[in-house]
């Protein structure tokens, strides 16, 4: 079957946000009354739901303490750190050559939606793709296999037709969820090990090796 949808993930494959996220992090740890570690300690914490990270941060599954420590990073993250933030390098003109190999992208991502979208227009990327998808603002769909199921529904397309393009496991897992095939990209914050354990059909070293894959310049 012919490769028609491609979904990307937002943080680490499009842009790189690690100073927006992890200053955001920290503040919330602070707000929490804990000691914040320091950003390079927190690159793993790029990927997967805010809520996720907090648990092993806080040391809690408290949902209303975990709520109340999302809500501190939201403090600082919805008027600074949304646009500490960078584009990969390569990615418009992959998108661009993508799109006119008649691919139809999508953007999904474990980052609210009315973030996502704001970033995606902010660095001009708006033109490539049809919907920003991504969680609502109380974690609802964000983890990948929920998101990616719900994409799959709204837009009426096939899983054999799609493809998941993502840094971290959580995009490869959520695409072998729902039986999507997966491209992991080495320019993020997932390690070579990571991406090949859950069998995507390429690991990406740079924006171009996707555009060779699909055949498209």
């Amino acid at each position: 079957m012919t490769i028609s949808t491609i979904l990307f993930d937002l943080d680490g494959t499009l842009t790189d946000p690690f100073e927006g996220i992890t200053r955001s992090i920290q503040h919330a740890v602070e707000k929490m009354g804990g000691q914040a570690p320091d950003t390079e300690d927190l690159r793993w914490c790029i990927g997967p739901p805010l809520w996720d990270s907090f648990k092993v941060l806080l040391g809690t599954e408290d949902k209303a303490e975990l709520d109340r420590a999302v809500a501190f990073y939201r403090e600082r993250y919805t008027v600074t750190g949304l646009f500490e933030n960078s584009l990969i390098e390569g990615i418009p003109e992959l998108l661009k050559a993508l799109r006119k190999g008649g691919m139809v992208l999508h953007v999904c991502t474990s980052k609210p939606h009315s973030y996502a979208g704001r970033i995606v227009e902010h660095f001009g990327l708006s033109e490539f793709f049809g919907k920003v998808y991504g969680s609502e603002l109380d974690g609802t769909r964000s983890a990948k296999a929920e998101l990616i199921a719900h994409i799959l529904g709204v837009e009426n397309i096939a899983s054999s037709e799609t493809v998941m393009v993502g840094d971290r496991k959580h995009d490869l897992v959520g695409a072998n969820a729902n039986d999507v095939a997966g491209i992991g990209v080495l320019w993020g914050y997932g390690s070579r090990e990571e991406l090949a354990a859950e069998h995507p059909v390429l690991i990406a070293e740079t924006p171009g090796d996707i555009a060779a894959h699909f055949g498209v310049r």
